[in-house]
This record gives structure tokens, C-alpha cells and sequence, in this order.
């Protein structure tokens, strides 16, 4: 697996990278091919945030722990990831055919009800055209974390978000060219 470290406004040290791509090598049984994973790492106050996100073949995994210290986070953080590649194993394997692959041996007896089908509440409005500021504002009204809204000017559907830091964020299609 191939692993990108990066420390946010900190060293991270060789020991500390060593033990990051020990941990994580534990994926490579699960994938074919060569999957990608990115570590952040940053000092919140008096904890430590780590964020990790795998990427094969399109598919991402991701966690992101506060903890006291790093090795517990990194714990926290593969063992979350694992949680999803087991949860959704079935649907994992029909999706990516043959890029990803489950030991047989290795089931760790966890049930979580692979076949259950998503569970989805539909709801419909009005795209109303506004700028991003008048989405956030209304997302607030709402007392919701995010607003789907046509933008104003592109005529495009966009989503804004508010983030845990209390800033927001404004997602915006991309075109293939």
C-alpha cells in the first residue's frame, strides 16, 4: 500500500510513520492491486486528530479520530475502517467485482446483515436559485448541516455544508471533459 504521512503543523516522526504503515499494511489482504492511503495527522488542544482515508479504485474508506494520543487514534482509526470494509463486504464485492478481495478465514465473526437493503427517506423541494450566502443562511434557519440550492449565476445544483471547525464549505460539480 502505497502511504502519504502528513503532519499538520507538526513533525511526524520515523517511528511514528513506521508504526502508521505497519498498521495499515493489514489492507493490503483486502485489496488487489495497489491501494493508496492518506494520513493526517494534527495537535487539536490538548488531543491528537488523525484522519485516514484508503482510496482503491475509486472507492474510499475514510476515518478520523480525536484521541490522547496518536497510537490510539490510529487504532481507533483501522478498526473503524475495517468495521466498513466488513459491513459492507457484499455490497463491496459487487461493486468492484475482482479489485477487492475478503479472506475467508478471516471473518471475525461480525454480522451486520451484508444483504439488508439501505433504509431511504425521500424527500423533494423547490432548487431555489441563490448565491452560497443566502444557501448558508437558510441553512441556518433550518438548523440543518446542509443545503442543497441552484446557484444563482452557473445555474448549477450545489451543496453547502457546515464543518466541524465552524466554517463552512460549498460543493460544486465537476464536468468531464
Amino acid at each position: 500500500m502505497k502511504t502519504t504521512i502528513i503532519g499538520r503543523q507538526m513533525n511526524v516522526y520515523d517511528e511514528t510513520k513506521a508504526l502508521i504503515e505497519k498498521k495499515l499494511a493489514k489492507f493490503d489482504k483486502y485489496f488487489k492491486g495497489e491501494p493508496e492511503a492518506f494520513v493526517t495527522l494534527r495537535k487539536v488542544r490538548e488531543s491528537d486528530r488523525m484522519e485516514v482515508t484508503i482510496s482503491c479504485n475509486g472507492t474510499l474508506f475514510r476515518a478520523e479520530k480525536t484521541s490522547p494520543t496518536f497510537r490510539i487514534a490510529l487504532d481507533e482509526c483501522v478498526d473503524s475502517i475495517e468495521r466498513q470494509l466488513r459491513k459492507n463486504k457484499t455490497r463491496l464485492q459487487k461493486r468492484l467485482r475482482e479489485k477487492i478481495e475478503f479472506p475467508a478465514a478471516d471473518d471475525g465473526g461480525d454480522n451486520f446483515g451484508e444483504e439488508n437493503e439501505f433504509k431511504i427517506r425521500t424527500k423533494s423541494f423547490p432548487l431555489k436559485p441563490m448565491t452560497a450566502e443566502e444557501a448558508i443562511l437558510q441553512m441556518n434557519l433550518l438548523d440543518h448541516t446542509f443545503y442543497v440550492f441552484k446557484d444563482e449565476a452557473t445555474g448549477e445544483t450545489n451543496v453547502v455544508y457546515k464543518r466541524e471547525a465552524g466554517s463552512y464549505g460549498l460543493i460544486v460539480p465537476e464536468h468531464a471533459e
